[in-house]
């Protein structure tokens, strides 16, 4: 095969074929871990209004506290 006036052995297409491959299989990787760093972030931040909810519950706040003294 030749390619801008360069000629590939099979060996060479080879391991072409496997750097894409492995290449497209990183991606895959890195975007699950961005999206399950994305959900557990969501996750948390859910959990901590429940217990922030919860807390306020227990005390009989009636809103969450504001300003810099809370």
């Amino acid at each position: 095969m030749t390619l801008f006036g360069q000629t590939f052995a099979p060996e060479q297409i080879a391991s072409l074929a496997f750097l894409l491959m492995a290449l497209v299989l990183w991606i895959m990787v890195y975007r699950g871990e961005r999206n399950w760093t994305r959900w557990f972030r969501g996750w948390e931040a859910e959990r901590k209004a429940r217990r922030e909810a919860e807390i306020r519950g227990e005390t009989g706040e009636t809103r969450p506290p504001t300003g810099p003294w809370g």
